[in-house]
């Protein structure tokens, strides 16, 4: 027994002395494109951020961050969780039906009043009774799917219904009868640009305006692998991405103002970046304008959205001559002024359950 206990001691050894090493002479990677988040870096050492306990902080991120075979053993522990445990979720994102999603609940009463009363601070601010001001609450795939996975889910219908009484100065447009679990990608969280023109149509005609829907599908050179897929570790196939364009879409000037360059409505180079979603107007932007050449009317809107408003707008631009996309999250409402002019537009506020549901993000 004695014997058998140093050869465990000297294996464990071996085994961490090992893992030192490799840690040591590992590559140090600042990104991770699964997760799609920055990594840990090397905290600094100094006998100040020891003391306050920074230093141990910080360095049990990196660890964590830059374990080698990180993401091998990410993937092990989520398969051994969810096949060998039969754990119903992995880091709480479940697959039901080949979709995966992420479980949202409960209702948080206190983010939708910061969200409601973030756009009233825009409304008393900017806009007045000759603006037509517009809500629009879109449902998370949890809506269709955790009811038959069993999965927590909040009450949808009472959630819009509460926003919409919180925002009593903007006409809200329901739109979850339009939608079902197909609408969405199976590995991330937005919607299917190519599934969404009964929405688009239905917004432009409670709007007042009107869409032909004469589309033509296209699809980008890379297949689509959602945020799900890497935050989870779970094994999930990727999927075709599809835009849809016309002579508008195809005619259309966009402006970005985070870049001061003109460009067009879809980037198909950010196909094979780090979020493919992206090649919708480029993905979050604080604020661009996309402007119709083909317009037969002067109606403009503007449209405060997050990032499933950047693939929506351009279904949306035919009913337009020019669209101005404000996501908030990242720009100040104050600095609104300098950019823009809200006379006699008509003003949408397009938001996912999602964000109104953790609205810290915000400004």
């Amino acid at each position: 027994m004695r014997k058998k206990n140093k050869v465990m001691c000297v294996l464990f050894a071996c085994f961490l002395g090992l893992g030192f090493f490799l840690c040591i002479l590992f590559p140090k990677e600042d990104y991770s494109y699964s997760e799609r988040r920055k990594l840990a870096k090397m905290p600094e050492l100094s006998l100040d951020s020891v003391l306050n306990g920074r230093f141990m902080t910080g360095f049990d991120s990196y660890a964590q961050d830059q374990f080698p075979f990180r993401e091998s053993f990410r993937k092990l522990k989520a398969f051994s969780a969810t096949e060998g445990f039969k754990r119903k979720d992995n880091h709480g994102i479940y697959e039901t039906e080949g979709y995966a999603c992420a479980m949202e609940y409960p209702v948080d009463e206190k983010s939708l009043d910061r969200a409601s009363q973030r756009f009233r601070y825009i409304y008393d601010k900017y806009l007045s009774e000759e603006n037509k001001v517009y809500l629009c609450v879109i449902p998370d795939k949890n809506c269709f799917l955790a009811p038959k996975s069993g999965h927590l889910s909040m009450d949808y219908p009472a959630f819009e219904k509460a926003m919409a009484e919180k925002m009593d100065f903007a006409q809200n447009i329901s739109i979850t009868h339009f939608l079902e679990q197909e609408d969405y990608y199976k590995t991330d969280t937005h919607w299917r640009q190519e599934r969404i023109t009964d929405v688009a149509a239905y917004l432009a005609e409670c709007m007042g305006t009107s869409l032909k829907q004469d589309y033509q599908q296209k699809t980008a050179a890379s297949d689509f692998l959602g945020v799900y897929a890497g935050q989870s570790a779970l094994s999930l196939s990727p999927e075709p991405l599809y835009y849809l364009t016309n002579d508008a879409i195809e005619q259309a000037v966009v402006c970005n103002y985070e870049t001061g360059k003109t460009q067009s409505v879809y980037d198909l180079s950010r196909a094979e970046g780090k979020d493919p979603y992206e090649i919708f107007l480029s993905g979050s932007v604080s604020l661009l304008t996309v402007e119709n050449p083909m317009a037969s009317s002067s109606k403009e809107l503007v449209l405060f959205r997050d990032s499933f408003g950047s693939s929506i707008a351009p279904l949306l631009l035919e009913g337009y001559s020019k669209i101005t996309l404000v996501d908030i999250r990242y720009i100040h409402p104050d600095y609104l002024e300098q950019y823009m002019d809200f006379t006699d537009c008509d003003v949408l506020f397009l938001y996912s359950t999602l964000v109104l549901n953790n609205s810290d993000t915000l400004k």
